[in-house]
C-alpha cells in the first residue's frame, strides 16, 4: 500500500495534509528522485540549453538559468579531445550510427571489431556496419551527445557519452539551434 521506510508502513492517506514535494524527498529512499525538478515538471518547456564541463564530466540542460538536469558523462580520450566552444544542436538523430568507428560484419557474424574506417582496410565480403550512438545531438561536426558507456573517465572519439536515461531527457529537450556550451 505504500512505502516502507526504516520499517514503518506509510499508506497514501498518511501524507495527505502534507505538499506534494516534501513527500517526494522523504519517499526518495524508496525510490530515485534524482534532478526532482525535471522529474516533477517532466520536459521543460520552451528554449534550454546544454552545458557541458570537461573538467568534472558532467553535463547540464538549462532552463531559464536553472539547471534542471543534470548527467555524468565521458568525453574525448587524449588525441581524440571534444572540443570546448559554443556550438548549436545541427541535427537530431534518435538512431544514429557512427560512419567512421564500428565494425566489419561477414554474414551476421563480426569479423573485425574497434575499427576505424579511415586507417582499417576492409575484409574481403564484409560490411562496416557503424557504432550505435542512440539519441544523438550532433553539435560540431562529427561531434555529439548521445547515450553510450561511461568508464569514469574520458574514453570516447570525442563525443560526449552519457546513461541512456538521461540522453533520452537531454533529446527530448533539445531542439535544432540549441545552445551547447562545453568549457574546460
Amino acid at each position: 500500500m505504500g512505502c516502507a521506510a526504516h520499517g514503518i508502513e506509510y499508506g497514501v492517506n498518511d501524507f495527505l495534509p502534507f505538499s506534494l514535494v516534501p513527500i517526494l524527498v522523504f519517499l526518495g529512499g524508496c525510490s530515485e528522485f534524482e534532478n526532482l525538478s525535471y522529474d516533477l515538471s517532466r520536459k521543460p518547456v520552451g528554449k534550454v540549453a546544454i552545458s557541458v564541463d570537461l573538467a568534472d564530466q558532467h553535463a547540464y540542460l538549462i532552463k531559464g538559468g536553472q539547471v534542471v538536469l543534470t548527467a555524468p558523462v565521458s568525453t574525448g580520450r587524449e588525441g581524440y579531445d571534444t572540443p570546448a566552444g559554443n556550438y548549436t544542436v545541427t541535427q537530431k538523430d534518435i538512431d544514429h550510427r557512427s560512419s567512421i568507428y564500428g565494425a566489419y560484419v561477414r554474414d551476421g557474424m563480426i569479423v573485425q571489431e574497434n575499427v576505424d574506417v579511415r586507417n582499417d582496410p576492409r575484409p574481403p565480403n564484409s560490411t562496416f556496419v557503424g557504432a550505435p550512438m542512440p539519441y544523438f545531438l550532433r553539435i560540431n561536426n562529427a561531434v555529439g551527445l548521445h547515450a553510450g558507456y561511461l568508464p569514469g573517465y574520458p574514453a570516447s572519439h570525442g563525443c560526449i557519452r552519457m546513461p541512456e536515461s538521461k540522453a533520452i531527457r537531454f533529446f527530448e529537450a533539445a531542439k535544432v539551434g540549441t545552445l551547447v556550451t562545453i568549457r574546460r
